[in-house]
């Protein structure tokens, strides 16, 4: 653990579980006392980047043959389900896409699906396409799964769904929450019963440490895509709310940054580094995050998968 402040602590690890709890919540004035809620299980189940090399494909159906015998309610896709929308052909992705929904069958859970920057498609001028393709952008995710940001309750618990891909002028992507989706988070949780447990899930991460330890990229990034670039604009919102845990995708590690009382855990991914190995020590995996008395407890389960073409970092 290295200690950032009084309030504020980081926990990173790249071993096989991660166990992870709120324990006592920092003490913010303005957050009520919390609501009681019944206990239940849900999976996280983040970056997947289904493609039909590295037998990827087979490693998807085995971390969701080993996620469908999990006791859980349902899963959250964190985003990221294909490899790659973004600077590919229409017919590529179309089979992508195509794929992944017959690989997910497997899963037999409800799932609730989160975009992620490769769910897009077409952004990227080398893959041919035009803004005025019909299934451009955010509409090749909309049209497979429904809403790019939504809500949605369970047991008494709130959950809220995040969009947090912004597509810059020059057809890139970087984290970003736009202003009409900040205003909508802003009204859904103030809609919220008083003291009503939240769980937030982003695919990029809100909060991360992963540039002080990443190696830094041989080009430099153009834009920040590594997390919300305006994240600042969000977590006050948090200080007025109960939220208990939000969960992050798109670094493919396992992470936990507390921030006044609420932990921001970083999921690993079902690909691990893009069917190449680990990536910083997280295996390829999924979470289970058991859900109790206004608390978030996590583990990490690995699912036996072995790489064709190994590049671990």
């Amino acid at each position: 653990m290295f200690q950032l402040s009084r309030r504020t602590f980081l926990t990173l690890t790249g071993g096989l579980t991660l166990t992870a709890t709120t324990g006592t919540r920092a003490a913010i004035p303005d957050r009520p006392p919390l609501r009681a809620h019944e206990p239940f299980t849900f999976l996280f189940i983040t970056d997947t980047h289904l493609q039909p090399e590295l037998n990827a494909t087979a490693g998807c159906h085995s971390a969701f043959t080993k996620a469908r015998a999990i006791p859980a309610d349902f899963a959250i896709q964190g985003g990221d389900h294909v490899f790659d929308a973004l600077g590919v052909s229409a017919s590529r992705a179309t089979m992508l896409m195509e794929l992944y929904k017959h690989t997910a069958d497997d899963l037999t859970l409800p799932v609730h699906h989160t975009i992620g920057n490769h769910d897009l498609f077409g952004i990227y001028t080398k893959s041919g396409a035009q803004p005025t393709d019909p299934f451009y952008g955010k509409k090749y995710f909309e049209d497979s799964f429904g809403r790019l940001y939504y809500s949605f309750d369970h047991k008494g618990v709130h959950f809220v769904i995040l969009d947090s891909i912004g597509i810059t002028g020059d057809r890139s992507y970087e984290g970003r929450i736009d202003a009409p989706q900040i205003a909508w988070l802003a009204n859904d949780l103030a809609a919220q019963p008083t003291g009503t447990p939240v769980i937030v899930v982003t695919h990029i991460p809100l909060v991360t440490a992963v540039e002080t330890y990443a190696a830094p990229p041989a080009t430099p990034l153009k834009h920040h895509s590594l997390s919300v670039i305006n994240a600042y604009e969000i977590l006050p919102l948090f200080d007025r709310h109960n939220v208990i845990g939000v969960f992050q995708g798109h670094t493919h590690i396992l992470e936990r940054i507390d921030w006044h009382g609420v932990p921001y855990i970083t999921g690993g991914a079902v690909s691990g580094n893009w069917w190449h190995g680990t990536r910083y020590g997280t295996p390829e995996g999924f979470m289970v995050v058991d859900v109790a008395n206004g608390t978030v407890k996590t583990r990490y389960e690995t699912y036996g998968f072995q790489s064709t073409d190994p590049h671990n970092t």
